[in-house]
């Protein structure tokens, strides 16, 4: 996993609350066994009609947000089943922060796993900001070790646990973070065989 410390990006503007992991990355999808090349596949059925050809009433598929590597969602984003593959087809499109009111919790707990800033945000600030992507375009900057969210014209801090703040500065899945232990856990094993 990649360490991230800051993170500036186009934000990408998705005004629906209740993004289910199905719409993120439909089921008949899911048939790779790698992490990688799920982006493609990233909201299909908004993006793409029955033929594979995008469609111009979803707002992913315009000019201004092809380099948008922040997702600012409505509440109760990552609902529905606890599939992985959501984060992953996230992460492979560009996304590596997403901003929503609230998360479902085994979403949110996966794409922290994969390398992914999720932060909650009230309602009110993702208006404010939701307004002025789909105006224009935004620029936010994340900067998790002061927990902040700086725009143009304020600053937002926002809470993330410790345990994954720490996890996602260093660059530390859950191997990683158990390797930080390869030591103590060398002088069990050695300890066991005698």
């Amino acid at each position: 996993m990649e360490a991230i410390q800051t993170h500036k990006g186009l934000v990408y503007p998705l005004n629906r609350t209740n993004i289910d992991t199905d719409q993120i990355i439909p089921k008949q999808f899911l048939k790779r066994i790698e992490r990688t090349g799920f982006g493609q596949f990233l909201f299909y059925h908004w993006r793409f009609d029955d033929d594979g050809n995008k469609r111009k009433d979803f707002s992913l598929n315009e000019d201004r947000y092809q380099e948008a590597t922040i997702l600012l969602a409505g509440e109760n984003f990552g609902c529905g089943s606890s599939r992985e593959h959501a984060p992953w087809a996230l992460l492979d499109y560009g996304f590596r922060v997403i901003i929503a009111p609230s998360f479902a919790d085994i979403f949110y707990n996966n794409a922290l796993k994969n390398g992914i800033i999720v932060i909650q945000v009230d309602d009110k600030q993702v208006q404010y900001w939701m307004e002025k992507a789909e105006k224009g375009t935004l620029v936010l900057e994340v900067n998790l070790e002061t927990q902040q969210i700086i725009g143009e014209d304020n600053a937002y801090h926002f809470d993330i646990p410790a345990y994954h703040k720490q996890k996602l500065l260093n660059g530390w899945d859950d191997i990683a973070l158990t390797l930080q232990h390869e030591d103590k856990i060398s002088l069990y094993e050695n300890s066991m065989r005698s």
